[in-house]
């Protein structure tokens, strides 16, 4: 057996790689840690870099071929597969390094590491997000989007089929919208009488150019009892975003009935936040 041994090391991220020779495996840890620039003393796992086998017996790592590449993993970091579809990003602890191949230029969408990286900051995020995020976040390999958020793979799992009962809800939610124009429509034909331009819609579909919601969510906004409660997420979403001002302007209210409908609106948002992540 030899006294040293020739070794790559290289992070989580496999963005740094170095040479090394040791004569041990707690060496290989030690020195593999300086290298990568580690805190010190801190406790890390050696795994293979190619199939992410875990590595602590020393006899093993001495029967592994000269050059071996290793893998030092810290707590909360997990080994992911080599992607070899045109490059990937990783998030490392508290930052993201992106490579220039990351975005999804065929749709216009952020990356889904950038997406990653809100909901670390603010998980409450999810709720103002884009069906098209939604579909990007779902759409990850569970290790890889539970590896960057620092999740447990089971919660990760919870959280994307949230993501898809909130992506199928909107889906269902816009399917009934078209099936009801439709049926208005038809019993326009039907009756003889197109509706003229200036003519309100039944059920509150039509929409009020001016401030950008339909007749009955203004109706909604402006009843007496909780309304936020009987508001869609995403006219929620709408009302939060519109802020006090342009609220104020849209219902006609003064500044105080105004922000306490915000606040209200902004309550029931994180409530049902924490439902997604019950």
């Amino acid at each position: 057996m030899a006294d040293r041994k020739p070794c790559k090391v290289c992070n989580f991220t496999r963005q740094k790689s170095y040479g090394v020779v040791v004569p041990s495996l707690e060496e290989l840890k030690v020195k593999g840690s300086e290298f990568l620039g580690f805190t010190p003393h801190d406790p890390v796992t050696v795994v293979l870099e190619d199939d992410g086998t875990i590595v602590e017996d020393e006899a093993y790592f001495w029967c592994l071929p000269l050059n071996t590449k290793f893998m030092l993993l810290h707590e909360k970091e997990t080994w992911s597969p080599l992607r070899r579809d045109g490059g990937t990003a990783w998030m490392a602890r508290d930052s993201v390094m992106l490579e220039s191949d990351t975005v999804d230029a065929a749709h216009g969408s952020a990356s889904w590491l950038d997406l990653a990286l809100q909901l670390k900051r603010d998980l409450a995020s999810i709720i103002l997000m884009c069906e098209e995020d939604l579909e990007c976040l779902v759409g990850v390999p569970c290790p890889e989007l539970a590896s960057a958020l620092g999740f447990q793979e089971k919660k990760t799992e919870n959280l994307q089929e949230t993501l898809q009962r909130v992506l199928d809800r909107r889906e269902e939610e816009r399917q009934s919208k078209e099936l009801l124009q439709l049926f208005l429509k038809a019993a326009e034909k039907e009756d003889g009488q197109p509706q003229e331009g200036g003519a309100d819609v039944p059920d509150g579909m039509e929409v009020d150019q001016a401030c950008g919601f339909t007749s009955r969510t203004l109706m909604v906004l402006k009843g007496k009892t909780s309304p936020e409660t009987r508001l869609s997420t995403e006219d929620l979403q709408m009302v939060v975003a519109k802020g006090a001002e342009a609220m104020q302007q849209v219902l006609g209210w003064d500044k105080v009935r105004t922000s306490t409908l915000l606040q209200d609106c902004e309550s029931e948002l994180k409530r049902r936040l924490q439902q997604i992540q019950a």
